[in-house]
Parts: C-alpha cells; structure tokens; sequence
C-alpha cells in the first residue's frame, strides 16, 4: 500500500474514513428541468452586462485621470563618490540582538539599507542567516522606534541626560552607594573592556548579565568536570550519532544557523556519497530538529534525566565507568546507546534544559564516548548566554530591599520576560536612578526615569566574538535616522575618555593586535581588510584537555500524573524581542503553521479524552486563557506553549497578541528552565478562539508530492522511493511544441534531505521583492501573500508521526496551465524559461490561479500600501524605506508570484555583459539559495554543462512534482532518505 501523508487532524480522518466514503451514494445529477427561464439564463442580459461593465470602467478611468498622486524626490547636490544611483553597496556587519548571533551582508540602495545576506567570509555561518536576522532590516524602519532620549516620560536632550545622570553617578560613587548595570549577554570584547573602564572610573557600580532564556546550567556542569565555566563549542559536522535531549539545535539553540551548516553537511547524498549521520531526538515537544529526526521519542519533561542516566549506564556497563541507580523508564535506549558506543569518538550527546543535574549526566556520557576534543571543544567555547541566575535573584532582593541606588538596563526587558516581574517591578520602583538604553519604549524603559534612546545595529559600530577566537564586525551601513547615541558612546561620555566609540573600538584593536599578534601587518591596512571582510580568525594557543573532574550522578522520579508545560521559542519572534516585526507575526510556523498568536498545543490522546477541539479556548493554571492547537506528536502528559507574546509596549503590530506565559517557567532548581512546571488546564465550555492557521490553505488535493526513502534503500538503489519518476518520464506525452531556449533555462533545485523547514527562505523572499503583510484576519481568509511556502506533512499515527518539511513556490513550467488561460497574455513564458507577470496587464480573473495545480499564484484583494486597514511597514513613510526599488509594489486587483527574483537575473546578466563574459555559475542566486542555512536550494543555468543544477538533475533522487501532469517545471527535487532501520 502506497504511504499516505497529510497535513492535519481532519485531513487524517478524512483519509482513515475513505473506505466510508466510496460506499456512499453518489450525488443526484444537475438538471434544469421544471426551471423557469428567468432563473436559468438570469434576469440581466449579457449585452446588459457589457453596457454596464463599460460604463463603470469609464467613470474609474476618468476619475482615476484626474488624481495624479504626489511623488517627493530630492536630488543629490554632492553625489557622494561611492554612491551610483541604481547600483547597490554592500557593507560587512555582524547581527547579535543579544540572544542570535550571525556575521552578515547588509545591501543598500542610495544609503539606506534593504537587505540583509549572510557573509560567506565566515567560518561560523558560511552565508547562511535565519528567519529573525533576514527580518531584523526591518526594525531598523519601525515607527515603534524611540526619536530623542527621554526624561520622566517626555522628550528630552542629551545635555540634559548628560548631566542628570553623571550628577547622580558621581553623587552615588562619592557616597559609595551600589549601582548596578544590567544588560544582556555581551559577546564584544571592546564593549566589555569599555565595561571595565566605566566601572574602573565608579567603583561602585556591579555589572550583572541577564537571559530570558537561560543555559547557565551547561557552564556550571562544565566547571564542575573541568574547571571551566564555559559552553563547548559543539561540532556536529565530526558527529556520525548525534543523541539530543529537547535541544531544538536546527532551530533556537545557541547557534542555530552554524548547528544546520554543520549537520546538513553530513546528510548530502549526491555524486555516490553514502554515508549520512544519525538524529535521534527525545523531546517534551514537537521540535524543527525533532521533525528532521531520524528516530524521535516524546518524553514528559519530569523523565529527561531518568532516561538520560539510563542511556549512561548502558554505556557505562560498555566502557568500564561506574554506574548509579535510575529510575526505571519505559522509553526506548537500546538503539540509541548501541550506536553511541559503536561510533565513540565520533558521537554527540546534547540535552537544551537548564538544569545541572541533566547536565552533568550529559557531560559524562560524552567522556565516557570520548567526545571531548573531538566533537566537543572546549578551547573554542561559545561565549554567547552569559547570564547567571543567582546574579539576577540577588539584585531582584537587594532592590526590594532598597539596596540598589542606580539602576541601568541595556538591551534587556525583565519588566516583561523576567518569571516573577512583579517582584522585579516591585523592587525598581523602590530605585531612584532608573536608567534605560532602549530603541523602543518597551515594557521596562517605560518605568525608567530616564531613557538613553540607542541606536540600531545598522547604525552601529561593534566587534564580536561568538566563540573564542572568532571574531567578526559591525559598523554602521547608515548614518542614524533620528536623535539616538549608540549605548557604548554613553558609557564612554561617561567615563571621561575624551573620544567616541567608533575611535575607542579601533584603538582596542591596535593595542590588542600590537600586544598579541605583532607579527601583523601595518594595523591600518589590517583595520580596512577587517572592517571589508568582516570576520577574523585568530589562533588561539590551545591549553590542552583538562582532566574530567567526576560527579556524583542522579535522577528524579518522573511524574506519573497530570501535565507539565514546555515553554519555547518560536521559529518567528523568539523569546520576543522581535515581537513587533510583522514579517515574524506572519510567519508560519514550521510545525502548527499558525501565524499571530501563540496557544496551548495538547496532545492528540488527551484532546480524545476531553472533548478539546482546536481553537477550544481553555485556563492554564486559573489565569491564562490560550486557544487549543491539538498537535500530533506532543507527548502525553505534556502541553506546549510558546513564549514572546503577550507584550504590552512592543508597538502597533505586536501590542496585545497572544499571552505573556513567562510566570510558567520552571524555578524550582535554582535555575529558570522552559519544562517541567506542573499546570492544569480547563476548557471553558462554548467559548473559541480563532486562529489563522496555512495548514490547508493551497492544497494539493492529496496528490502525491513528496518523496522519501531509507538509507538502507537508497544504498541498494539510489532510485529508491523514486521509482514513480521514470514511470512518469517514460509515459508523459504532449501536444506543446518544444520551447526554445536562448542559452538560458534557469532552474532551482531543493535537496529534501538538507531542507531543516527552518522558513527563512520565506522571510528573505519577502524582503527581497516588496511581499505585504496583510494580518490574522487576512491570513484566515487563506489570502497569505508570501511567494514560498513551506508545506508540513505527517504520515503515520498522529501520536508520533514522521514530519516533512517542502518549500513550494512557482515552479516555473514550460507547458505552463496558467499560460494558456490568461485572457489578456499577462503571464506568458520567456525563451529563458521563466513564467512572466506583467502587472500592468493583469485585469485579475484569476483563471490562472484556478488552473495552476501547484496552489502558487497570489491575489492583492485590497490595497495594502498607504492603507490605514493594514497598519504595517507598507502604511508609513518610514516602514517603506525598506522597500526594494528594484521590484514594483503590485497594487489591487493584480496577481503576483515568484519571479526566481527577475531583478537579480537582470542585474546578473548586465553586469557580464558590462565585463565581456559569460556569467559563471553560482553568480546569480536568488533571495531564497543565497541565505539557505541548510544549502539545500541551489540556483543556475541548466543547459550550462558542469552547473551544480544541472548535475543535481542527474541525480536519481531527483524529481518534479506532478509529474504525472506534464507540466515540464524547471524546479526539481531530491527525495528525503532518513537514516533508519525500518
């Protein structure tokens, strides 16, 4: 029997009742008789209908004639040198918001920047970026954004701010009164040497580093065994068994974009390779990397460590180390342990909870397999979640207490995030110098006395070190667009040092350079090579593997009964610092595909079992009321909820959306950890919640699609689970005459097994060609404009279903069905393979989307630009600074779709042309294949011999979707091969 797939709970039923469903009697067939003939042809006639149509296009043409719509343009009087109007920059940076970190290119037009690419100079993120880096363009023009420094909740100047606050700083140095800087994990080795200065000048002042999420637990375990109070940097390129503990890795964990560089490097099968690593992931929740997994098992959050010191012990028992007493578990080891311990040297064991006994027992294991040195390095250790939850406790009492003078908060917003903000809201009242450095008023800027309006990161400048000896830059790619001062600046005003930031991080590095390296070149040609590169690698003296430090290990009993909650970052907003970004509210999410609103995901068993239906609204713990999302694969015993939303001082798009679930982290071991808090909920009987969920939306009807096979399989036959393809090749016939090409057939290619679904093609096809937002109520309506989607399939029980993630986008046809049926030729085909739009010519009867079968083609049912309905970036003047003028903004009425990004293949072509050459393949990517994290999409010529996409065509796990249809796309794919027994 063919193997079903389907993308939600009703589609499952629908699939199981089938047999049902055949049995039924069919439906009475249409007839007209006994109608009169007023109501078959209709009280109007069609030369009626004519008369009436010309009339109204007339009176719109004419009125229309009459409005010219204002266009402000000024010119340039001095052209700056390297400005060509038309012809973009591109300025090497780094994007660390505090939590994500990636080095970066930012691209700008006429000065202002538009788009951002990751930077293949560096060894961390090789060109890769994700969904919150691709959209963080966008803050940069939010109307959210702070125009002056304020003071006791006016607008105010820095002379003012100035000279309050270094009165007070003095006043309270004088006095020896504590002052406490509070920020966000700082990974700029400038920043924390001008840290060091600052509190060098007041001696008084504590610096305290704080994460909403938190993995402190990692580094205490580490210096427990080692000495080190560090996170190993992981490698999961050298890792042949990879075991992970509810770390969501390909997702929100430590370095998401870097983790997929290296696991999807040892997935690829092309040209004969046929080694591939192993995933196995136990999880309290259905995860991005527990959807990619080639064995996954749920888990109550309360087993973690009794499954994890079982799995010790059997490795224990293998390699002569002790073994403890565990509770007994019912989740299956065997494998797990037996392909660790056949690949010692060679495996990785990860767990994400913030908890050190977990931890410990992780550490052990990886000792016991060999790892350390290997696939864990603890001479590059990550620098990034320094915070440290006793610090921030301790500060909480001692401002409820009244200990604390001075308070100062960078890039931090625990009057929101922090679990018990009510206490910390508390004990800053009682502070009397409340200092903010915030680019928006946000929840905890608005209960300061003072705010130090800051700077973007693209109009900053910053060095970075995300693990040590790497190091990367920021420098500004615009001058600052309103009254702001970068929050370095401030502290360097502050510390008397007599210069500016910008000076101050260059003469860091001339000294750290002269005293370190210097054997190095003259330093300002060093300098200019850093700051065009963007990234450096320094050698770092290796201080060799410290001895492992044994640690008693133990397990709690798991419960038995009722829930526990797992709290998580979306794919999207994170832990919400992102949360006003309508790109991110917009965005599917990988698994639930909801967009706008986070909710309660309940497993399928329990939803059985208590009548709960989805969009059900029910109480979590007696005071949150979150709609139900019955998710297949969420463990029994557990339910889900995602964190960032909830705020109440983001701006206009992210005020109010969803609930704050923060109070629901897990403090019971001295350490906030998103599992294991034990809730109730309670259904509130006739009450729901509507969702604006794509799951449905653009269905393919259950038409076959998706491809997949076993590695076991793929050995014996490279064509396993493919094996339709040539059926269809051999069969497919048509009546099209042959399209002839002029040199070019460009073509895209996508390797299922490298796709992670992590979506951030999706936001950086949006941001490359003007896609709107157009809301939860919009989206509802299934009118979602984004160009790419991600399709989401289950197959198998919904109780632990296998996931597969599909980017779908127009696959661009030679015998395209949206051709032939356009009445007005607004679509038609190019001799370079690409099926056209020209908006100026589509009336939108949207024959062509009713006759795509790839569900691709969008509609602009209203005007989202300049248009109060739909109050995002499009509606200011501000928020459409981030428009590329490249691409038109399509206006009502007119249907759009993917392009392959035209604009870039023009650009691509005229700049060889300018040059006398051919264009060399990987030239030209589009928004999509150049920020892949995973490489899993590649772009190119495919009559160009030796092109990557053309030697992937080769491939006999290549195939086309509905192939059966004959509609000869240039977009292909790679068939999903998972590493499994069975």
């Amino acid at each position: 029997m063919e193997k079903q797939y389907w993308q939600s709970l009703e589609e499952y039923k629908k699939l199981k009742d089938q047999s049902l469903r055949e049995n039924e009697e069919p439906l009475p067939e249409f007839s007209i008789e006994g109608l009169e003939e007023s109501e078959i042809k209709g009280k109007s006639s069609r030369r009626d209908f004519l008369k009436m149509l010309g009339f109204s296009v007339g009176t719109v043409a004419l009125v229309s004639s009459c409005q010219m719509p204002v266009r402000k343009a000024i010119p340039f009087l001095n052209q700056p040198e390297d400005l060509i109007p038309g012809v973009p920059n591109f300025y090497a940076s780094t994007f660390f918001d505090g939590i994500d970190y990636c080095s970066i290119l930012v691209k700008t037009r006429e000065g202002r920047p538009i788009k951002i690419e990751g930077n293949d100079m560096s060894s961390l993120t090789k060109g890769g970026t994700s969904v919150r880096v691709q959209a963080s363009v966008l803050n940069l023009y939010d109307d959210a954004r702070l125009r002056n420094p304020r003071k006791v909740e006016v607008d105010s100047d820095w002379e003012t701010v100035d000279r309050d606050i270094l009165m007070k700083l003095e006043e309270f140095s004088k006095k020896n009164e504590k002052v406490v800087l509070l920020t966000s994990t700082i990974i700029s080795p400038a920043t924390r040497k001008l840290i060091t200065d600052f509190t060098g000048k007041y001696p008084n002042v504590e610096w305290v580093q704080y994460d909403a999420v938190s993995y402190s637990s990692i580094r205490h375990a580490h210096k427990q065994n080692f000495g080190k109070n560090v996170i190993p940097f992981y490698r999961f390129d050298k890792a042949d068994v990879i075991v992970s503990f509810n770390a969501d890795f390909l997702g929100n964990w430590l370095l998401p974009v870097t983790f997929t560089k290296q696991f999807v490097s040892n997935r690829h099968l092309m040209k004969g390779k046929t080694k591939m690593s192993r995933l196995f992931q136990y999880e309290s929740r259905l995860s991005l990397t527990g959807s990619n997994a080639d064995y996954r098992y749920g888990i109550r959050p309360s087993e973690e460590s009794a499954i994890l010191l079982n799995l010790y012990n059997e490795i224990a028992k293998a390699t002569g180390n002790p073994t403890y007493y565990a509770p007994p578990v019912s989740i299956e080891i065997k494998q797990a342990a037996k392909d660790l311990l056949a690949a010692k040297g060679k495996s990785l064991v990860v767990s994400g909870t913030n908890n050190e006994r977990i931890q410990l027992i992780v550490n052990a294991i990886n000792e016991a397999l060999g790892n350390y040195g290997k696939t864990l390095d603890l001479d590059h250790p990550i620098n990034l979640k320094q915070g440290d939850e006793n610090k921030m406790t301790a500060l909480v009492d001692e401002m409820k207490a009244g200990k604390i003078n001075g308070l100062m908060i960078y890039n931090v917003n625990p009057a929101y995030d922090y679990p018990d903000r009510e206490a910390f809201i508390a004990g800053l009242n009682k502070v009397p110098l409340k200092v903010s450095f915030a680019e928006t008023l946000d929840e905890t800027a608005g209960l300061c006395n003072y705010v130090c309006t800051t700077h973007n990161y693209l109009e900053s400048w910053d060095d970075a070190e995300p693990i040590t000896g790497t190091y990367s830059f920021m420098q500004p790619a615009i001058r600052p667009i309103f009254n702001t001062r970068q929050f370095q600046d401030n502290l360097v005003k502050w510390a008397g040092l007599g210069t500016d930031y910008a000076k101050y991080l260059e003469k860091f590095w001339e000294q750290k350079i002269a005293n370190e390296y210097p054997e190095t070149v003259k330093f300002s040609e060093f300098w200019t090579k850093l700051k065009q590169d963007g990234v450096l690698q320094l050698d770092q003296k290796s201080s060799g593997q410290p001895e492992f430090i044994s640690q008693e290990l133990s397990a709690e009993d798991p419960l038995k009964e009722g829930l526990e909650v797992v709290l998580y970052e979306k794919i999207s907003i994170g832990a919400g610092k992102h949360t006003n970004n309508p790109w991110l509210l917009e965005l599917p999410d990988p698994i639930t595909t909801a967009t706008w609103d986070n909710y309660v995901c309940v497993p399928v068993s329990y939803a059985r079992e208590h009548n709960l239906n989805k969009e059900d609204v029910v109480i979590v713990n007696g005071n949150i009321e979150l709609p139900v999302i019955v998710q297949p694969g969420q463990p029994d015993g557990t339910v889900s909820i995602a964190l960032g939303f909830g705020r109440t001082a983001a701006g206009k798009a992210g005020n109010n959306v969803g609930k704050n679930v923060f109070p629901l982290m897990n403090t019971s071991n001295g350490r906030c950890n998103v599992s294991g808090t034990p809730v109730t909920i309670e259904k509130i009987e006739g009450k729901t919640y509507e969702l604006a969920l794509t799951q449905m939306h653009h269905t393919m009807e259950g038409r076959p699609i998706f491809r997949e096979t076993t590695l076991k399989d793929y050995i014996k036959n490279p064509a396993s689970g493919n094996e339709r393809h040539k059926i269809d090749e051999e069969k497919n016939v048509t009546l099209y005459s042959m399209v002839d090409f002029d040199g070019i057939q460009w073509g895209l290619t996508i390797d299922l097994n490298s796709c992670t679904g992590c979506a951030n093609c999706v936001i950086a096809c949006q941001s490359e060609n003007n896609i709107p937002v157009i809301g939860k109520d919009q989206v509802r309506r299934r009118r979602i404009m984004h160009w790419m989607r991600i399709d989401r399939y289950y197959s198998d029980e919904p109780e632990n279903p296998d996931v597969y993630h599909m980017p779908i986008m127009c696959q661009q046809c030679d015998n395209a069905p949206c051709e032939n049926v356009c009445p007005v030729a607004a679509t038609n085909h190019s001799n370079e393979g690409l099926n056209q739009m020209a908006y100026n010519r589509c009336i939108g009867t949207r024959y062509c989307m009713n006759n795509c079968p790839y569900r691709v083609r969008r509609f602009n049912w209203y005007e989202y630009v300049n248009n109060n309905s739909y109050d995002y970036n499009m509606n200011s003047e501000l928020g459409k600074m981030v428009l590329n003028p490249d691409v038109i903004v399509r206006q009502r009425g007119v249907v759009e779709k993917c392009t392959y990004c035209v604009q870039r293949l023009q650009a691509g072509k005229l700049q060889a042309k300018a040059e006398n050459r051919e264009l060399i393949d990987g030239e030209i990517q589009t928004a999509c294949s150049q920020s892949c994290p995973a490489d899993a999409i590649r772009f190119g010529n495919l009559l160009q011999k030796g092109s990557v996409v053309s030697e992937v065509n080769k491939e006999e796990r290549m195939y086309h979707l509905l192939e059966e249809l004959h509609t000869l796309p240039s977009t292909s794919y790679l068939t999903k091969v998972r590493n499994r027994e069975a």
